[in-house]
């Protein structure tokens, strides 16, 4: 049979103390990149849509 434990390997803590990394900061920039992406998903899923349109219109017509 294995020997007891007497003492804990670890401090019993699961998560670290610092609840956010310091490398993850806030700032302005990451902001604004933030909403370009958006605004050129949403630019971009309108310009699918259109195309999409338009090629039923065209088929359509045959």
């Amino acid at each position: 049979m294995g020997a007891a434990v007497r003492e804990p390997s670890t401090t019993g803590l699961i998560r670290p103390q610092v609840r956010f990394p310091l490398i993850v900061r806030f700032n302005r920039t990451s902001l604004r990149e933030f909403a370009m992406a958006d605004l050129a998903f949403v630019l971009t899923t309108i310009a699918v849509f259109a195309l999409v349109v338009l090629v039923g219109k065209g088929v359509t017509k045959l």
